[in-house]
């Protein structure tokens, strides 16, 4: 009989032990895609914004974006980059000066002339040096072959702010537009926009948000620490971000979102407003583009046709709880659109 009790009692304690476990791993699994900042605090609860805002990236050194063939004096086709760099790469020095920017290392190559040069270039991958000889084309210019871009501007809409300041914003990451490839961002600048009108979107014209930005000191309102493919990251000026901590909602993770109505917010004209929408779809095994959205506001319809350019990273709520940011739209169906759910974002 004793035996017996002796082992009710280890099963007992058994299936206690496998329900602890199992608790402590199911709190880990639906923790672990939520909000990190400041490397690792979990936000609960942070501040919806809303506003569309002008967005300068700086990258690190000049972005290649292909190289490209250069006729020289004697009438022959040349391609010195070809095979050594590629599409994506990133050159950082000229011999040993740093670059900076494309007008620098177009400057470095015209003072060059014919001799050889080494630029330090760097891939996801590795990092190398990369000799090359300038070509001599029909103009008498000197050239390495390589069509490069640099900084990056455009407007994106700032979705949420946290108690220390920090915000998020687009909902996904900023790419280049030939190669497709996430920019490798140094640093960057979140300026006021002037939103001055609205190009509403019709099927395959996704339409936008048009606006100027003045990149003036005073108009700085925070500054982008990260470019991930999520999204960006940064720092809002406190006096800034104080002027946005109006509300504070909790975060609602995946499990929790439904499909049916919710909403979103966006700043027009400095008026905070909220425009409904239906949740068509959740799919929170999908990294990106985990929600189907469709725009049922009539007077917000009426403004856009719905999700324009411009509007990525207007935050998505749903029973005064943050689920998510409003992602990409549907080019043949402007009003629809995707969505990101918010324990998917991460730096």
């Amino acid at each position: 009989m004793k035996r017996k009790n002796k082992i009710g009692l280890y099963l007992v304690l058994g299936l206690l032990l496998i329900g602890l476990i199992s608790a402590i791993l199911y709190k880990k699994d639906h923790l672990s895609g939520s909000i990190a900042v400041n490397s690792g605090i979990q936000e609960e609860a942070v501040y919806p914004i809303g506003l569309p805002a002008g967005i300068y990236l700086k990258t690190k050194g000049v972005m290649v974006i292909d190289t490209v063939t250069v006729e020289n004096q004697q009438g022959e086709l040349m391609n010195p980059a070809k095979g050594k760099i590629n599409a994506g790469d990133y050159i950082t020095k000229f011999n040993d000066i740093i670059v900076g920017n494309k007008a620098q290392l177009q400057y470095l190559i015209k003072n060059n002339g014919n001799k050889k040069i080494i630029l330090s270039v760097v891939s996801k991958k590795s990092q190398k040096k990369v000799p090359l000889t300038p070509v001599k084309n029909k103009a008498g210019e000197y050239q390495l072959g390589l069509w490069i871009r640099d900084d990056m501007q455009s407007i994106g809409t700032i979705s949420f702010v946290t108690e220390e300041n920090e915000f998020f914003s687009l909902g996904h990451g900023i790419c280049d537009v030939d190669t497709g490839k996430l920019l490798s961002s140094e640093e960057g600048v979140m300026y006021h926009a002037n939103i001055w009108g609205i190009k509403k979107g019709e099927a395959g014209n996704p339409g936008g948000l048009c606006g100027s930005i003045d990149y003036d000191e005073s108009e700085k309102i925070g500054k982008i620490s990260h470019n991930t493919t999520n999204g960006i990251w940064g720092i809002l000026n406190p006096k800034d971000a104080q002027a946005f901590k109006e509300e504070k909602v909790k975060i609602a993770y995946g499990e929790k979102v439904q499909c049916g109505e919710a909403k979103i917010k966006l700043i027009l004209q400095g008026k905070a407003s909220y425009y409904t929408i239906e949740i068509i779809h959740v799919d929170g095994k999908r990294k990106e583009k985990n929600m189907i959205i469709k725009i049922t506001d009539k007077n917000l319809l009426k403004k856009t046709n719905g999700i324009v350019q411009g509007m990525s990273g207007c935050p998505i709520l749903q029973n005064n709880r943050l689920i998510g940011i409003v992602t990409h739209v549907m080019v043949n169906h402007p009003d629809y659109g995707y969505g990101i759910l918010i324990d998917k974002i991460s730096h």
